[in-house]
């Protein structure tokens, strides 16, 4: 696990980096002076556990959490302060721990491996959709029913393509491998989209799907999903894709492939 430490004394700064650098289950350690330093860090980092100084003259170790959090939900927040009167809005954060300086390492290495063993919890996303092994969608943490499976299946391919509106004709490909986009296949489609509507309806969640011109699509910015996630090399993510991919769906083999080869690079 990462460690990201924050603190304007340089003196304590270099003593805390120096501390955590030594503990087992900590793969590395990050110090900076400045909020504004450690939040450029984290846009193309994360960190497990932060170590934050609260009075610091560029921002507050408490705006600085909230930062945090906001980048990464899942950081450990400790702060290292002389300011007891700051811990009431502190733990109003969820965080850690909270210890006053002078601190011993002691006490130290003790907060710091407390925050090892802490998993972090996540609040139940809203509308939730997994990919890995099958296909399934949540909402507040019930499995959403779908009236057909192909109305489901249509919602997954939707899914693979990461808001790319796609044609009723590929679709038709997808959903029956062979045949001609005929008018007879038109009919079947309108029945399953409309299925797929109806099922979005009333699960109250019809803002994941919309239709310009015949083109359809999934609108990624009102759910998560575990694909999108791991393409952007999310650490759980990655860790959770146990190398199946949408497994009821032969179309689905392509995106798998190239989940494996995004794999090797992590």
């Amino acid at each position: 696990m990462f460690v990201l430490c924050v603190d304007d004394e340089q003196n304590v700064l270099d003593r805390i980096t120096a501390l955590c650098g030594g503990l087992p289950g900590i793969t590395g350690v990050c110090g900076f002076s400045s909020g504004a330093e450690a939040l450029r860090w984290m846009e193309e980092n994360r960190c497990g556990i932060a170590l934050l100084d609260i009075c610091m003259p560029d921002m507050d170790g408490l705006v600085l959490a909230r930062h945090i959090r906001e980048m990464d939900p899942d950081t450990r927040i400790i702060f290292v302060t002389n300011h007891p009167e700051y811990a009431v809005d502190a733990f109003r954060l969820h965080v850690t721990g909270y210890l006053l300086k002078p601190v011993s390492a002691e006490r130290l290495l003790e907060e710091v491996r407390y925050a090892l063993t802490v998993q972090p919890v996540r609040e139940v996303p809203h509308i939730e959709i997994k990919t890995f092994g099958g296909f399934d969608v949540a909402v507040d943490g019930e499995t959403v029913l779908f009236a057909r499976g192909r109305s489901k299946e249509l919602l997954a391919i939707l899914v693979d393509r990461q808001g790319q509106f796609i044609s009723r004709a590929k679709i038709g490909a997808l959903l029956w491998e062979g045949r001609d986009y005929d008018r007879s296949m038109q009919k079947q489609l309108d029945v399953i989209v409309r299925s797929l509507r109806d099922t979005l309806n009333k699960y109250g969640i019809s803002e994941v799907f919309e239709m310009q011109k015949g083109m359809l699509r999934v609108v990624p910015e009102t759910f998560t999903c575990d694909l999108y996630r791991y393409l952007d090399g999310d650490t759980d993510a990655v860790n959770a894709y146990s190398g199946e991919y949408m497994n009821a769906y032969s179309w689905a083999s392509i995106t798998e492939a190239y989940m494996d080869r995004v794999y090797g690079n992590f």
